[in-house]
């Protein structure tokens, strides 16, 4: 149940509580999913706050088009690409491996219960960031085909054949690894 439309009418009307509901509800899942954009839950982590700080300041409107939680992923979608042109724009260099990464274990931990979907991800951070997304939106997010290439800008078309051809790569990567993951196929 997507209680995200009624949190965010009652926050546009002043109720401060409704944006904590919000923030409850939906970080874990939008935090993994804009990890798939950076590979870094730091990071991805930083860009969740900010477009929760975009609810908070700039309140844009949100047109009931769509769930709100599509929505939602929209913005954080539109935050990362934000954060990656500016980063390449400063050609700054990132030392990732000095620094304590135990955030991603908490997050895996509280949002993806079962073993064989922590396995799952990790063979998901070896696709390329576009097959990466549409898997996790459909899968993990329960988004549908229209709903996604919402998010990613797609057309439908498009995300049907990203989501054949994730399919196909990640269950040659599971493969390899000597794992099979029933639910996928």
């Amino acid at each position: 149940m997507d209680n995200g439309t009624e949190y965010y009418r009652c926050f546009l009307n002043g109720d401060k509580e409704a944006l904590n509901k919000l923030i409850h509800e939906y970080w874990d899942g939008l935090a993994l999913y804009l990890n798939s954009f950076v590979d870094d839950f730091i990071e991805a982590e930083e860009m969740t706050e900010e477009t929760f700080l975009k609810l908070y300041t700039d309140k844009p409107t949100f047109s009931e088009r769509s769930s709100f939680k599509t929505w939602l992923y929209s913005v954080g979608r539109n935050t990362a690409l934000y954060h990656i042109r500016k980063r390449k724009n400063r050609h700054e260099m990132f030392i990732e491996d000095n620094f304590d990464i135990s955030n991603k274990d908490d997050i895996e931990n509280n949002h993806i219960k079962a073993e064989d979907k922590k396995q799952l991800l990790n063979a998901m951070s070896k696709l390329n960031p576009d097959y990466r997304q549409v898997l996790y939106l459909v899968y993990f997010e329960g988004f549908t085909n229209a709903e996604t290439a919402s998010i990613m800008k797609k057309s439908e078309r498009q995300v049907r054949n990203l989501l054949y051809r994730s399919k196909i790569a990640l269950k040659e990567i599971l493969l390899r690894e000597g794992f099979e993951y029933d639910g996928l196929w």
